[in-house]
């Protein structure tokens, strides 16, 4: 069983107790956390353990990206409103998407999350057996789930979700899981919620879903079906502690009530949110009625950049600014939402640096300007400081279940340029495509 070593950086756990280390040790044996301890104390160390010198550099959990969809299309048609952006860009797309493209999307999708910190993302999209193959190759801890809506509109089925449970749940040694994904309300009815529902019972496994995204999805609900989304949801029994309910901007009163009564969590998508003039959550709101909410950054189409340090800045300063609060969403509140909220979320031993836990690890670079002035001593002067200055440049290192995946900014496990140039044509190729799709639906 391989051991790694990482030694001497200011630990920052992310525990219940808050603990923090300004020099520690963390001792990683297999695929899990072994031990946290002091920098002067000796830990159990193999001979042939990797060591990696953590000096001047947060050894803390990688983040979670609650809400996440493989995207090949970053920057393209941008400007539109929600209901405009999926008609005429989203939805064409993933529709002219076959294996290959799919693939060469998700290679490029986890591989810049890879480099931002990123060791888990909640990925809804098509093509489940390519992502699982990118997930598997890039190293990264993925939960994948199907695009599914009602037959007429040319996306997932429930059977397509189904078949890909089996052929990809558990595969990497359990790393990469399947759960079942609803597109939205517009695109589904009561009946394919009870049926989703039904299934992830029956197979034991999640659900992820867009609720109450835009003012348009909701009007569209109460004009079909009487009800707002999340009223429609939670009447139809759908929601519960296994399901993840992405941007959630409109809620009422009443629906957040109904999310907490169910135990359901939120993902909150602040700058996919802005981007595309939805508005802002009330996360506040949630956060106070014992909502768990976790963090994501949506798609690099709606977002044009998958780095969660960015997200977890608008998290914070959006509330801010809407409501004239400076005191609203603290930095070391919004790196537990990016951190160990969204592990919650998805029933995962990661989040957080304790013994027993998934090795899921990130090693940020503090010797440098953005970090300057930094006080070492007080871990709510690093948290500050990840949240508000810094970028996901900083980080270093990123280990996903005890697996070195970067080091020094060094991808080890894909070719960066290779993924560039086949990710380009792969677009190409699709955006070909794009105008056979739409005639034919």
């Amino acid at each position: 069983m391989s051991q790694l070593v990482l030694r001497g950086g200011m630990v920052l756990t992310l525990d219940d107790a808050g603990t923090y280390l300004e020099r520690g040790t963390v001792v990683v044996d297999g695929d899990r956390i072994s031990w946290i301890g002091a920098a002067e104390d000796e830990p159990p160390t193999a001979g042939d353990a990797e060591i990696i010198d953590a000096t001047d550099k947060i050894v803390m959990p990688g983040l979670v990206d609650l809400h996440f969809h493989t995207a090949l299309g970053k920057g393209y048609n941008d400007h539109l409103p929600l209901w405009e952006y999926l008609d005429e860009c989203w939805y064409p797309l993933i529709r002219a998407l076959d294996h290959d493209a799919a693939y060469w999307a998700a290679m490029a999708s986890y591989t810049e999350s890879i480099k931002a910190g990123v060791t888990t993302v909640n990925d809804m999209y098509r093509r489940l057996d390519a992502l699982a193959v990118a997930a598997e190759e890039v190293g990264i801890r993925a939960v994948l789930s199907n695009d599914i809506a009602l037959e007429e509109h040319d996306l997932d089925t429930l059977q397509d979700n189904v078949d890909a449970f089996h052929r990809s749940h558990g595969a990497a040694n359990g790393r990469i899981q399947v759960r079942m994904g609803i597109e939205w309300l517009p695109l589904a009815s009561p009946e394919l919620l009870r049926d989703v529902r039904r299934a992830a019972t029956d197979l034991g496994i999640g659900i992820h879903i867009h609720l109450n995204e835009s003012m348009s999805e909701v009007e569209n609900s109460l004009q079909r079906f009487g009800r707002r989304p999340t009223e429609l949801a939670y009447e139809v029994g759908f929601l519960g502690p296994d399901v993840v309910a992405a941007h959630c901007v409109h809620l009422s009163d009443d629906e957040i009530r109904m999310m907490a009564e169910t135990g359901t969590s939120i993902s909150h998508n602040p700058s996919s949110n802005a981007k595309l003039g939805n508005g802002i959550a009330r996360v506040p709101e949630m956060l106070a009625a014992g909502i768990n909410v976790g963090i994501g950054h949506d798609a690099v189409e709606c977002n044009n950049s998958a780095d969660m340090f960015e997200v977890m800045k608008f998290a914070s300063l959006m509330h801010r600014a809407q409501r004239q609060d400076s005191a609203l969403m603290p930095a070391d509140l919004v790196l537990r939402m990016a951190t160990r909220n969204g592990a919650d979320a998805l029933g995962h031993e990661t989040g957080r640096l304790v013994v027993g836990a998934k090795a899921d690890v990130i090693l940020v670079e503090t010797n440098s300007v953005e970090f300057t002035p930094l006080l070492r001593d007080t871990p709510v002067h690093l948290s500050s400081h990840l949240v508000f200055a810094a970028n996901g440049s900083a980080v270093d290192t990123t280990i996903v279940d005890g697996k070195v995946l970067m080091r020094g900014r060094q991808l080890r496990t894909v070719d960066e340029d290779l993924i560039v140039r086949e990710t380009n044509a792969a677009f190409r190729r699709t955006v070909a495509r794009m105008d056979v799709v739409r005639r034919e639906h």
